[in-house]
């Protein structure tokens, strides 16, 4: 288990963990090796490397074919899972050592982990029935927290070859095979909201009765993180996520989210914050501008 020191005052050449102050006058997480400053826009190129590193294991997984186990909680993991999740976790580890990474089939396997000032989450595989089944839509989430907020975050979409990463004064952004671009949430259309729900956790009692007296124009499901990244790039309004989910299937997605100018919240419409007891979150909604 990955021991946090705790954080104390530093100056910008400090060689341990510490804090600067960038322009806006933010509070921001730096690690220093040697005169190497690992700011919050290093952090995220690390994240975004190592979830698409992880996402061509998956391919290469896929594409030769794999078995399917399934876990205490009922579950299903694969190769892909561990081997996505060994590659990211070296990755950050070697980089980041200071920062502790909480990793869903570590903690699956029984690791006691604990929330820190910072830590990295890490889903290396999210939507494993998707993929198993023989489906696309399936992510690989890395995300960081600082205080109790996903303050950046990279989630690649393996089957579609896609990138997303966003964070704190970062901005949004969507790379493929044409390049990368700028994304954004969408104001809601006049006819009506487009809304994605799961695929294998929708309630549809409760989804109805969430959705009651609201305009919508389209409803679908799909399964994983992919429904985060449609709405931050406009192209879904509204994500209810009524059922269970935990703090590695959304740190990565909400900082994305959120820096391409959408929210997550609670359905009281307080924030969804990290550190929880079991990783657990609340139902919660993802939307765009409505």
């Amino acid at each position: 288990m990955a021991i946090a020191t705790q954080p104390r005052t530093a100056g910008l050449h400090d060689k341990q963990q510490g804090h600067t102050t960038g322009h806006d006058g933010s509070l921001k997480l730096a690690y220093a090796r040697g005169m190497t400053i690992l700011a919050d826009t290093d952090l995220l190129a690390l994240a975004a490397r190592l979830a698409d590193e992880a996402a061509e294991i998956i391919r290469t997984i896929r594409a030769r074919g794999f078995e399917t186990v399934t876990k205490t909680d009922s579950s299903p993991v694969t190769e892909a899972d561990h081997a996505a999740e060994a590659h990211i976790l070296r990755g950050l580890r070697t980089a980041t050592p200071d920062i502790p990474v909480i990793a869903e089939e570590e903690v699956a396997a029984g690791l006691q982990a604990y929330a820190t000032p910072a830590y990295w989450l890490v889903d290396p595989l999210d939507g494993t029935r998707e993929f198993a089944a023989g489906r696309d839509d399936f992510t690989v989430n890395v995300g960081l927290v600082r205080n109790g907020h996903a303050v950046l975050g990279a989630m690649a979409l393996p089957a579609y070859h896609q990138l997303y990463t966003g964070g704190v004064g970062l901005g949004a952004h969507r790379r493929d095979k044409s390049g990368e671009q700028a994304i954004h949430v969408r104001k809601a259309p006049a006819e009506g909201l487009t809304v994605l729900a799961s695929r294998h956790h929708a309630d549809d009692t409760r989804l109805a009765e969430y959705l009651n007296g609201k305009k919508i124009a389209h409803l679908g499901n799909i399964g994983s993180a992919v429904k985060f990244a449609r709405v931050a790039e406009g192209l879904v309004d509204l994500y209810p996520r009524l059922g269970p989910t935990m703090e590695w299937d959304t740190a990565a997605p909400q900082a994305i989210v959120e820096a391409a100018g959408g929210h997550i919240t609670l359905l009281d419409g307080s924030p969804l914050i990290y550190g929880k007891t079991g990783w657990k979150n609340p139902p919660f909604v993802c939307t765009g501008t409505l």
